[in-house]
């Protein structure tokens, strides 16, 4: 006997994965507490997280959505304009200092001048820089983008005002950070708009403590934002590769030290608070048991099957409301959960 002798087969490589089929992953993901009809989720992150926001939504549970669609736009023009993506029209929010970024923005912590703010593109028009992909006509002033942004950051108040539960799918540790203020951008500019300045711009890899320490950062200040009413994180990371890298190395260890670190962060997050927890989709989808089944041709876009595969893995913790009766799990009293992740919450701040 020793300490392996009575473990289940998912414990070892050769029946956990060489003999697993990769579509039908059992054991993988065990959820720390529920997810009620009556828990308001916002989502938020890298692209994959809009596939979680969209499944969870058509499967009956509260998903937030603080700028919705106008009325009569198009689908695919809608998805163009970054609308029904995420809780609200942010964009991508590839890095945790991004994400504490924008609370700080949205509390009114800090103020951000307008040449860091609108980026001017080759035809003359503007783009906000911190979500240069919503607005692909772009803006004819930098005052209007000024006026969007405002309306932008009184919906993401909101969001973070009413939320139960946060979806964040981390992305990159790589980003571009002004020098003077120490804002970091989604991206460098030249890309969607504004002028590249190496002595203005400075690329930023970060690295585990420092990711760590924002999202932390980012609890904090957002429980205080909130009046210190408590919340939950179900935290992802994106199995997605990075386009490209401007660490100097190679972009497949580049990816791998990204990714790497990410997962680190919200492995060391679940493992240390009540109140976070884990889901292994950036797994299911690297799993060498698929055999890069779940990738497009490209290797980095994520296959309709391996989104379906995921989200299977995800409903069997957390089931379809859409499937369950009404009353289920719709009650507004607390449960023994919820008192132990509020109480969780509220230890770091001296209860």
């Amino acid at each position: 006997m020793n300490p392996y002798s009575a473990l289940p087969p998912e414990a070892f490589w050769k029946t956990g994965v060489e003999r697993s089929n990769p579509f039908q992953i059992e054991n993988l993901y065990t959820k720390k507490w529920s997810i009620a009809r009556r828990h308001k989720i916002a989502t938020a992150g890298s692209c994959f997280a809009q596939h979680i926001s969209r499944y969870m939504n058509r499967s009956g549970y509260e998903v937030l959505n603080v700028e919705p669609t106008p009325g009569g736009l198009p689908q695919e023009l809608a998805q163009k304009y970054g609308y029904s993506m995420y809780s609200a029209r942010y964009g991508n929010i590839y890095t945790l200092l991004q994400l504490l970024q924008l609370l700080r923005e949205a509390a009114g912590t800090i103020q951000i001048d307008d040449e860091d703010l609108a980026w001017q593109r080759p035809d003359g028009a503007y783009i906000d820089a911190f979500r240069p992909a919503v607005e692909p006509d772009g803006l004819p002033t930098v005052a209007e983008v000024r006026k969007h942004r405002e309306y932008h950051l009184s919906r993401v108040r909101e969001m973070f005002q009413n939320m139960d539960i946060f979806v964040f799918t981390m992305g990159l540790t790589e980003t571009w950070e002004n020098a003077a203020t120490s804002l970091v951008y989604p991206s460098v500019p030249g890309v969607f708009g504004g002028t590249f300045d190496p002595e203005v711009y400075k690329f930023r890899n970060i690295g585990f403590a420092d990711n760590l320490r924002a999202f932390r950062q980012f609890h904090k200040e957002l429980v205080e934002f909130r009046g210190k009413r408590p919340l939950r994180y179900l935290l992802t990371v994106s199995p997605v590769p990075l386009t490209a890298t401007a660490s100097g190395e190679h972009v497949l260890p580049a990816t791998v030290y990204s990714k790497s670190v990410l997962r680190a962060v919200a492995g060391q997050l679940a493992q240390d608070h009540r109140y976070v927890d884990y889901f292994p989709s950036y797994e299911i989808i690297t799993n060498q048991a698929a055999r890069s089944v779940f990738y497009e041709n490209n290797l980095r876009s994520v296959r309709n099957d391996g989104v379906e595969t995921v989200m299977k893995v995800f409903f069997s913790q957390h089931p379809r409301l859409s499937a369950l009766p009404a009353k289920a799990g719709k009650s507004a009293e607390k449960t023994e959960e919820d008192v132990q992740c509020e109480e969780a919450v509220l230890e770091a701040f001296g209860r």
